[in-house]
């Protein structure tokens, strides 16, 4: 692969960030005219209307910069037509953005899309740990593994409900594996959200929308997925990574489920929305979400390089996020709908 020159890299990180900030201003003012707006409701902890959408400045810019590295040839050739398959996802997310999508149909599109992507990137290794080949075949990893990419795109748009947090999180992912993998394209990423950041950052002037969280969440488990594919980072520090996000929206749907509440019903069970519904505020929770991905990284980078210690420095994280739901139904109980 190309290296690219510094002042180069430079160059283009700018005009990544720029080109996304002032796109967002004007699909701020478009979502404004054409009335494509979220309403303060039960289930939502903004206390204003506010315009939604911004997500597409980030998904034009983002698409545009990776075909550009990619026919310099700074983008592996898989993961440049996995990624591009996202294009079919981020049409009828904007569409559901502006008219509203039947949730089947989205789904049926996600399972396509994250199919095609799997198939162009060639499946997933085989899982392997302490030496031994873990779920080694592919009719039972494949089915999870797209079952659970599925999962992740879907559950990064029900976090995406405060303040800068769905930014934030692409940000420290995309940052933490450009610090290992040293790949181009994950610095175009930041920059891309983190123009978008500027105007989601409390209190904010404008939301994402399904167009850019559902994009997000398709993008860093591709993103996982193919790090994962050549060796470049493990599998159990990509979830490590993540798990603020999925960590979260999984227990929360096993509690409810345990519950017999209906999983389809709109709620404010999510820990980061129980927090903010304690009394914090938007700036406080992103603060939050910050230290603990710091937390995170400190563990990733301390303990990566042993084998030995993946699987217990894994289970050490879900502890750990665990003991902070705890804290949060202490403030703000779990209740029953």
């Amino acid at each position: 692969m190309i290296i690219p020159d510094i002042t180069d890299v430079l160059t283009l990180i700018v005009l990544v960030f720029l080109t996304s900030f002032l796109l967002v201003y004007v699909v701020r003012k478009l979502a404004i005219k054409f009335d494509v707006v979220d309403r303060p409701d039960s289930r939502r902890v903004h206390s204003a209307v506010t315009p939604r959408g911004g997500g597409l400045a980030i998904i034009l810019v983002w698409y545009v910069s990776i075909t550009l590295l990619f026919f310099e040839g700074f983008i592996d050739k898989k993961l440049y037509q996995a990624l591009m398959t996202g294009f079919v996802l981020a049409a009828i997310s904007l569409v559901d953005d502006i008219l509203g999508v039947k949730p089947i149909y989205r789904l049926i599109v996600q399972f396509v899309v994250v199919i095609a992507a799997f198939y162009l990137l060639g499946g997933i290794r085989k899982p392997v740990t302490f030496g031994i080949d873990v779920l080694s075949t592919p009719i039972l990893t494949y089915p999870l593994a797209i079952i659970g990419m599925v999962w992740f795109i879907n559950l990064y748009n029900f976090m995406d409900g405060a303040d800068g947090i769905a930014s934030i999180q692409a940000i420290i992912v995309a940052l933490t594996l450009f610090w290992f993998t040293g790949s181009l394209e994950l610095l175009v990423l930041a920059a891309s959200v983190l123009g978008f950041l500027y105007w989601n950052w409390p209190k904010a002037k404008i939301f994402m929308g399904d167009v850019g969280s559902t994009q997000l969440g398709f993008i860093l488990v591709i993103l996982g997925l193919h790090y994962y594919n050549t060796l470049d980072f493990s599998i159990f520090n990509w979830m490590m990574l993540t798990s603020p996000f999925w960590f979260d929206a999984t227990l929360t749907l096993y509690r409810r489920w345990r519950n017999g509440d209906k999983l389809t019903a709109h709620h404010n069970k999510f820990v980061f929305k129980r927090f903010v519904l304690a009394g914090y505020s938007h700036e406080q929770l992103d603060v939050a979400l910050i230290l603990i991905n710091a937390f995170i990284i400190i563990l990733i980078s301390l303990f990566r390089e042993w084998d030995f210690l993946k699987i217990p420095v894994y289970v050490f994280t879900l502890l750990f996020l665990y003991m902070l739901v705890r804290l949060v139904d202490r403030i703000y109980p779990f209740t029953k709908d």
